[in-house]
């Protein structure tokens, strides 16, 4: 069984929900830049905002304007934890003003404010892709140590409005990103080159990684300045965990496994929740060649700066191999080789409930220390039917499978605290900035061409979502 105030819930991230990107005071971030795509065509930063392309965060589904109805909604289902992002830019329109913008504060404040009245506890991401586009523009992001200063600022401006009104709070959403080359816009705000592909840039290595190095000390002063304004605030890391599998019994796939694990997931979460940069990847940037600058006082900040808790979005595994001529998948953040074993979504990731236990035990074993899954869920195209009812059987199935993993972990006593399944309503894609790849137990009316009502309605996952909730996870039979 789950253990009592198990925090069940679901996730948003504001630019794939909130929309109004310009609404009182806001200015642009990095996703208001961002052009749809689809699974055949990557999506691009352009500089400007051009007039012939489309930019899904601009309305998306604008919760900006929806909120109190559905925050209704996920209380009905009976959330006990809703994880959403604050957007920076609604703050601190370029990133780096002196003085906030008081509408955007306002704006939270109703939206937790409404939270409380239903007793959801909001989870807070301070950073989820939606770093102000002035700061990119001006400072190449966080390759400028200046900009760890403007985080600090907003963080502690929001940590000290919302103090009474939020207890969770995340850093940077899947700040691991940033160890391949996708990571250079959304975590450390680098474009390299106008209009760019986001999933595959211009890469400046040591541009990156000393970014990164200033994105580690940003979320240590976070910690830092959470302790000093709430004692009683619990700061994580969000690491987007892509658990692999070796493909064959050779030495040599082991090994590649394990130095890919290393870097892709369990570098940033080494910095963040022991404070100091493990062996393994000094070793990985001395052969990259990358001369990182620390300044004095940095190993002290990343030491004093860790996390108290270790959160992470688990979605899919893939393969590993030495050999070449394989068949491939796709998946987030990136793919691999195709597991022979493993069933597919209709974007081609695969799906693994038994990597998520796996991937519990492995970070229980690693850290010791409180865990929660902040995303979990399965994109598909839902068709309503002649009644506008939607049978989402198959996400039904994927989570019920990955919720009984989550209790096995449990038995194997991980400290495993809470669950937000991604996502809460259906909202643009990140990956592909589509509305018909949805993951919502609420279904939006909203196709990718903009046109729709808006109107919400429940699909058969939301009624038994409900159900789950309400037997914390003791009854997860069809409805």
């Amino acid at each position: 069984m789950f253990p009592d105030h198990f925090l069940w819930g679901g996730a948003v991230a504001a630019n794939q929900c909130e929309g109004a990107w310009r609404a009182d005071g806001k200015w642009d971030s990095i996703g208001d830049h961002l052009t749809a795509g689809s699974r055949n065509k990557n999506r691009v930063f352009t500089t400007e905002i051009l007039p012939d392309e489309s930019y899904p965060s601009h309305e998306a589904v604008d919760f900006y304007h929806h909120y109190k109805e559905d925050i209704a909604l996920f209380a009905e289902m009976g959330f006990k934890v809703f994880r959403l992002s604050i957007a920076w830019s609604r703050i601190f329109p370029n990133g780096d003003d002196e003085i906030p913008n008081e509408e955007g504060l306002k704006f939270y404040d109703q939206v937790f404010d409404e939270c409380k009245k239903y007793g959801i506890e909001p989870m807070v991401t301070l950073s989820h892709f939606e770093i102000p586009y002035h700061l990119v523009k001006a400072y190449r992001g966080f390759s400028d140590r200046k900009v760890i200063d403007y985080f600090e600022r907003y963080v502690r401006c929001v940590m000290t409005r919302y103090k009474d009104k939020v207890t969770y709070w995340l850093t940077f959403n899947e700040i691991n990103f940033a160890t391949m080359p996708m990571g250079n816009l959304e975590v450390v705000g680098i474009i390299n080159r106008e209009n760019d592909e986001v999933a595959n840039p211009l890469d400046d290595v040591n541009l990156r990684f000393q970014a990164l190095h200033h994105v580690f000390l940003a979320s240590a002063r976070a910690v830092i300045a959470a302790k000093e304004i709430n004692p009683d605030f619990k700061v994580g890391c969000m690491i987007a965990h892509i658990t692999m599998y070796p493909l064959t019994s050779r030495p040599e796939d082991m090994l590649l496994l394990q130095e890919l694990d290393h870097i892709i997931n369990d570098f940033c979460g080494d910095v963040q929740v022991k404070g100091k940069y493990p062996g393994y990847a000094l070793r990985y940037l001395e052969e990259k060649k990358v001369n990182l600058v620390f300044e004095p006082g940095d190993e002290a900040t990343l030491l004093e700066g860790r996390v108290d808790f270790y959160s992470f979005s688990y979605y899919m595994s893939n393969c590993i191999t030495t050999e070449e001529g394989h068949a491939t998948t796709l998946g987030n953040l990136l793919g691999g080789v195709k597991n022979p074993y493993l069933e597919t979504t209709q974007w081609g990731w695969q799906i693994d409930p038994k990597g998520l236990l796996y991937t519990l035990n492995k970070i229980n074993d690693r850290y010791g220390i409180p865990i929660f899954i902040v995303e979990n869920g399965l994109g598909a195209v839902d068709e309503p039917d002649e009644n506008g009812c939607i049978h989402d059987d198959y996400r039904i199935n994927y989570l019920r499978q990955h919720i009984c993993e989550m209790e096995k972990a449990i038995l194997n006593k991980v400290d495993l605290f809470g669950y937000t399944v991604w996502s809460a309503l259906d909202i643009v894609s990140s990956g592909t900035g589509e509305m018909r790849k949805r993951y919502g137990f609420i279904y939006v009316d909203k196709d990718d061409q903009g046109n729709g009502t808006m109107k919400r309605s429940r699909k058969k996952s939301f009624y038994w979502y409900k159900k789950v909730i309400e037997s914390n996870g003791g009854d997860l039979t069809d409805i």
